[in-house]
């Protein structure tokens, strides 16, 4: 017999991991001011462009030796760049915990055939730096993404390294301490705490990263949405507003918006505690019901912004089905959009709780969630 579902829905049901949430104040009136129909090489572009890098500096803390730029396809083409253009002047170590992150060691051991040692985790867990040798090039994600797992700080990223630092930090950046000292290129976009629209990336460079580029030219030719020097010295336009290809000064208008709104919630340190506020309404929502995990393993690990859960029941004959029977009631009822585990991951749900997701609405989501189960484990 079917159960009486909760009354109150989220007011907003949507948790994808990317693209995430609008900003709780958004508007389509907020982007009045784009330069629809104007060139981005023009002034008023190009003002924008440059707005839109110092300001994620502003919010992010980043150095101001550090170069910032906004780099086409989104995190996947700033991590791409990254590999091709900065790889393959020494040994580089791969460290996988998840299917993002095992898509890089992909394109740099399959594509790039560039000497490699591998270093994977299975789903919730993740690779011991501590076993990682970083006089060799490490590339790794700070979040997994489809995992839910983080790295809980860079203490064992050693600052007297020889190698380089690539982190793909796309569900990290704008949620989390990302220690710059010990990241010599970071990538992110636009579609994910920010709740920015999707193909923007960024890609931010250390000095020594810098260095690299200007002192090493890859066995490999290079694409021209992945170059970020000419004649040896690095394209300064890049980093400044002039981007390699054309990008959408609507979706910029409102990257910029969603940074405006972050300095009114206390910038990185508001958007942080909202994050982890969020988070911790289904940590907590766990600990109180025993069907029910994070797919982490360790507390320090777990992430506050992609969180990732299973079902522990016993009940459950077909965890796959189970979950994907759950994830679907919540949508029909409009109380959950796109919540279903990715599809290379374990069975389950994954939640997006970065800071453009209200803490209301993932409290309203869990009374949605266990009536959901008690559903789906009634109609097995």
């Amino acid at each position: 017999m079917a159960t009486k579902h909760p009354q109150a829905r989220p007011a907003n049901p949507r948790f994808s991991s990317g693209p995430c949430a609008k900003i709780p104040t958004f508007s389509l009136d907020l982007l009045a001011d784009a330069p629809l129909g104007r060139s981005h090489r023009a002034k008023v572009g190009k003002d924008k462009l440059k707005a839109a890098i110092e300001t994620t500096r502003e919010v992010l803390g980043i150095p101001a030796d550090y170069k910032i730029g906004i780099v086409p396809a989104s995190d996947t083409g700033a991590v791409e760049m990254a590999l091709w253009s900065l790889l393959g002047a020494r040994k580089a170590t791969m460290c996988a915990w998840e299917s993002f992150g095992a898509g890089w060691v992909t394109d740099v051991v399959k594509q790039l055939k560039i000497d490699a040692e591998v270093k994977t985790a299975d789903y919730g867990q993740i690779v011991d730096f501590a076993d990682v040798d970083f006089n060799t090039d490490v590339v790794f994600t700070w979040n997994g993404t489809t995992s839910g797992v983080r790295v809980p700080n860079g203490d064992k990223i050693p600052a007297d390294r020889e190698g380089l630092t690539i982190c793909d930090a796309t569900s990290a950046a704008f949620a989390m301490d990302l220690p710059w000292d010990k990241l010599d290129v970071t990538t992110f976009s636009w579609q994910k705490v920010m709740g920015g629209e999707a193909a923007h990336g960024m890609i931010v460079l250390s000095p020594r990263a810098v260095e690299r580029l200007e002192s090493y030219t890859p066995a490999w030719p290079l694409p021209k949405i992945f170059r970020m020097t000419k004649g040896g010295k690095l394209i300064d336009g890049i980093f400044t507003g002039a981007t390699i290809n054309t990008p959408s000064m609507l979706a910029v208008e409102d990257y910029l918006v969603a940074l405006d709104w972050a300095k009114t919630v206390g910038g990185l340190e508001g958007l942080i505690k909202r994050s982890t506020t969020n988070a911790k309404v289904l940590w907590d929502f766990c600990d109180r019901h025993d069907w029910i995990a994070n797919l982490a393993e360790d507390e320090a690990t777990r992430s506050n912004t992609s969180v990732c859960l299973k079902f522990t029941d016993d009940r459950i004959t077909d965890g796959a089905a189970f979950a994907k029977a759950v994830a679907k009631k919540l949508e029909d009822y409009n109380a959950a959009y796109d919540i279903g585990a990715y599809r290379d991951a374990p069975a389950g749900l994954r939640v997006w709780c970065g800071a453009t997701v209200e803490a209301s609405d993932l409290e309203a989501l869990t009374l949605w969630l266990k009536w959901a189960f008690e559903e789906c484990i009634a109609e097995q």
